[in-house]
């Protein structure tokens, strides 16, 4: 006969232990708290981070944030008693067209973000490529706007002619920037868009060249709307004008050519190492 199965005997419950002091465990709640706060942003901040790493992309996105923030609600009520800019009386579209391309112009800024913020052309491409025809669409159709109602400001022949230059600049380096992607030229297509979102810009600089031109050039001596007032206020508003996109451009100009030496500093460099290692 088989000997009967023995039961294992249940071990001797063990008396829990004394639970850990106060400071203990609120110690070890913030730690999980604050472990708990830093993988949640390790999750949703990366957009915050990758800007952060690109400070003139970030930048360039506050500055807008905060232009569109001034700027735009006075004319969201579409309200042309609110409009910061009056045009002839006798032309009743002026203000249809300039809340069109201040609408449009809006898109053209958030897009123009996106389309300098490496990260997001590198990691996300096809987001890219919507943005940049967002874009473009955004420009194109803002562009005849301007061409418009640009011989109809109120500040003289100064700004009349600036913003016609710029009407016509605007869409030309855009296109010119498009045909490039569309061919696969991308190093031109990066040059041809840096053009076109300094000129883009230009409608965010004026506000400071405005400010700095009617400091210079209008005297404090000269009585607010009067005749030499409004001459005085009319050259300097059209020296800003110009101004706002020249001076862009240039800038632009500087940071292509300079990516440019860089570019073949580099490429030079490569070539002379596989030299030396052939």
């Amino acid at each position: 006969m088989s000997s009967p199965t023995r039961r294992a005997r249940p071990l001797p419950e063990q008396a829990p232990g004394p639970r850990p002091p106060l400071a203990r465990r609120l110690s070890a709640h913030r730690l999980s708290a604050h472990r708990l706060l830093a993988h949640r942003l390790l999750a949703h901040g990366v957009v915050a981070h990758r800007l952060l790493a690109h400070p003139g992309v970030g930048a360039l996105a506050v500055l807008t944030a905060a232009f569109l923030v001034i700027a735009l609600p006075p004319y969201l009520t579409l309200d042309p008693a609110r409009s910061r800019s009056r045009g002839p009386a006798d032309f009743p579209a002026y203000y249809p067209l300039l809340v069109t391309h201040i609408f449009l112009g809006a898109i053209v800024l958030v897009t123009a973000c996106l389309q300098v913020w490496p990260w997001l052309r590198r990691r996300h491409p096809r987001v890219h490529r919507w943005a940049g025809r967002g874009y473009v669409g955004a420009v194109l159709a803002a562009s005849p706007c301007v061409l418009v109602i640009a011989p109809l400001g109120s500040f003289g022949p100064n700004e009349h002619v600036a913003l016609t230059v710029l009407g016509l600049l605007w869409p030309a380096s855009t296109v010119a920037g498009y045909r490039m992607a569309r061919q696969r030229r991308f190093a031109e297509h990066r040059e041809w868009m840096i053009r076109s979102v300094a000129l883009s810009f230009s409608i965010v600089t004026n506000r400071a060249w405005g400010v700095l031109c009617v400091q210079l050039f209008v005297p404090d001596s000269l009585p607010v709307g009067g005749v030499e007032w409004r001459a005085a206020l009319g050259q300097a508003m059209g020296v800003a004008f110009w101004l706002c996109w020249v001076v862009n451009l240039l800038v632009a100009e500087w940071w292509i050519q300079r990516s440019r030496r860089l570019t073949e500093s580099v490429a030079g460099r490569s070539a002379g190492g596989r030299a030396e290692r052939g």
